[in-house]
């Protein structure tokens, strides 16, 4: 009990607020849409980059973590793939657009938050990790299934051009590059530039909260019922446990096991909507499973809590 109340209700508490906010009024649709743009697309890029720059990346780039975190990511989104396709008969653009839904959870909005309150801010630099390849992997992946769908029988030449630059017009992608130029090129970033920067970054995840409640406020479950359980389903359960199943096969330390099993145990991140509005393709199920799945996740996430070492 002691878990649900000290960690997760109050990032819970801030989407609510943001929710009841527009439910009642008090804040507008354009108040929202201009929030989520600000801290999409400049605060937690910022966010990011600050991350990447300062990591230490020989220290915190396990490949066991990244390939343990990424082969339950890739299994939720083959899950979420032919579930679709195969239980559900969606055509296969459809079942890209879900399968990207089972694929993408929420690293920043809420396992970030998440994370630092259950374990403190020193917990977070396997989070960082794993984010910084989470946008590249996510979209990589979405995008070229989105376009070989897409472009069934077209020819292939132009496939990888049309993948870079989907991913490179994504301001996430845009910050962990920049961070990652930084970082490895040894380039000293101005005092007064990291200042600002971190007035930025403190904004970011409050304020993303709070808009992430205000966006969920207009996609409210209806339709395709079976098929928004089956994607929180595949995202709450069967990343995090694939997770856990192989977190002793790869001897990850136990800081790396929770960032790894909190970060697969969020519910899909609104980028699952964003993706499926960019295709026009399952858009009631992405942004339903959104809102489900975040609203589920307060007890999911509170048993895997209970499990972690």
């Amino acid at each position: 009990m002691a878990a649900l109340i000290d960690v997760i209700l109050p990032v819970f508490l801030v989407i609510g607020f943001g929710y009841l906010a527009v439910w009642k009024g008090y804040f507008s649709d354009a108040g929202v849409d201009g929030l989520m743009k600000f801290t999409q697309g400049f605060a937690i890029p910022c966010l990011l980059f600050r991350a990447i720059s300062t990591l230490d990346l020989d220290q915190n780039f396990d490949l066991a973590l990244l390939g343990i975190f990424y082969v339950g990511a890739l299994s939720g989104f083959i899950a979420g793939l032919l579930g679709a396709r195969y239980i559900f008969g969606r055509d296969w653009e459809d079942s890209v657009a879900i399968g990207f839904c089972c694929l993408f959870s929420n690293s920043l909005l809420l396992g970030l938050p998440i994370t630092e309150r259950a374990y403190g801010v020193s917990a977070l630099e396997a989070n960082y990790a794993i984010i910084a390849i989470h946008s590249p992997f996510c979209y990589g992946v979405g995008i070229t299934a989105m376009e070989i769908a897409r472009n069934r029988g077209s020819n292939a030449a132009s496939l990888p051009g049309k993948v870079l630059k989907a991913m490179f017009s994504n301001a996430l992608i845009v910050g962990i590059s920049l961070g990652f130029i930084v970082n490895l090129g040894g380039i000293p970033v101005p005092g007064v530039l990291t200042d600002a920067l971190d007035l930025m970054v403190r904004a970011a995840l409050p304020a993303a909260l709070f808009g992430l409640g205000g966006v969920l406020y207009r996609y409210r479950p209806e339709g395709d019922m079976r098929t928004i359980l089956y994607v929180v389903a595949v995202s709450l359960v069967l990343h995090p446990a694939i997770v856990w199943g192989l977190a002793p096969w790869g001897a990850l330390s136990v800081d790396a096991t929770r960032s790894a099993m909190l970060t697969a145990a969020m519910a899909p991140g609104i980028n699952a909507y964003v993706f499926a509005n960019m295709y026009g393709k399952a858009k009631r199920v992405a942004a339903s499973a959104v809102l489900m799945g975040t609203g589920l996740s307060i007890v999911t996430v509170w048993c895997w809590l209970y499990v972690l070492p």
